[in-house]
């Protein structure tokens, strides 16, 4: 089966069995789940979920956020990793938002990278799930599910690259799915040290099961 088999089948699967996957982070509009995201980060969705509710409930605008300080943040976000790096983007983040963007959540992936604590897999989060641009945010999950599944080549080495490769064979109606395809499936089905192959219905054309199998 050769690559643009595979994401055919890729597609075809998910878009009849889970064609309109959303995230699995609580938010209600562009400003928390800018939050959310910027959380997430090597921290698990189910966990962000746990702390945001008080969070917004205490911060609800990017002006109550700005106006706060370390001390008042940091207890709303302790059992989050990093909490000290994230209460300093946090505390950037919202002043940003006001000063530069007239306290909204900028589409452009470029304005978003400029706000602290937004990398380029935050800022195409945002695109994507927001403004439903076809942006492509590579994480862990997808980083493993892509290269297993044959994806993309075992040389792409940074999530950029990943991206690359994903972007140019998917078509763009399916590229904000496709993210959440790779993501949930990976944290439900494909995991990272046990991976379960005998639930998957994706063996048929993946490269690790493949492997395995000859092994």
């Amino acid at each position: 089966m050769n690559k643009k088999e595979r994401f055919q089948e890729f597609i075809s699967y998910f878009a009849t069995h889970q064609p309109e996957a959303e995230t699995e982070l609580t938010y209600n509009n562009p400003y928390e789940l800018l939050v959310a995201v910027i959380l997430s980060a090597q921290c698990t969705d189910k966990r962000v979920n746990m702390v945001t509710p008080a969070l917004f409930e205490q911060f609800p605008t990017p002006e109550h956020l700005a106006a706060s300080h370390f001390d008042e943040l940091f207890p709303y976000i302790k059992s989050i990793s990093y909490p000290n790096n994230k209460t300093k983007h946090l505390l950037g983040m919202a002043k940003m938002l006001i000063e530069d963007f007239d306290s909204e959540v900028p589409s452009d992936i470029k304005e978003l990278q400029k706000l602290p604590g937004v990398g380029r897999k935050t800022a195409n989060v945002i695109s994507s799930v927001i403004f439903n641009q076809p942006a492509m945010a590579v994480d862990t999950h997808v980083f493993r599910v892509s290269k297993r599944l044959g994806l993309v080549t075992q040389t792409a080495k940074t999530p950029l690259e990943v991206e690359k490769q994903l972007i140019r064979h998917i078509p763009e109606e399916h590229v904000a799915n496709a993210h959440h395809w790779l993501i949930l499936h990976g944290r439900y089905v494909c995991l990272a040290r046990k991976p379960k192959c005998e639930q998957c219905e994706l063996t048929h054309f993946c490269r690790y099961f493949e492997k395995r199998e000859v092994e």
